[in-house]
């Protein structure tokens, strides 16, 4: 995957591939400010089940779950 930068990704849709409901779109990025890499996408959640992620009402997705990214949305696996 290639390597982007965080403003790439604001307004982009969120979508789960394995029961392709639509999670929304990226709110925030979180980064290594080390190296420079993304480590996370954030995108706001509104219902229990993205609580039990982060504890408030947003979906923390690992970079590692980002199956592909694409001009207006990120396919990912969770």
């Amino acid at each position: 995957m290639n390597e982007k930068k965080g403003l790439d990704f604001k307004h982009k849709e969120v979508i789960n591939i394995t029961d392709g409901k639509r999670l929304g779109f990226v709110q925030d990025v979180t980064a290594d400010f080390k190296t420079g890499t993304i480590n996370e996408i954030i995108v706001p959640g509104n219902t229990k089940f993205f609580n039990i992620f982060s504890g408030r009402d947003e979906l923390i997705i690992p970079w590692n779950s980002i199956k592909t990214i694409g001009e207006d949305i990120i396919l990912v696996e969770i």
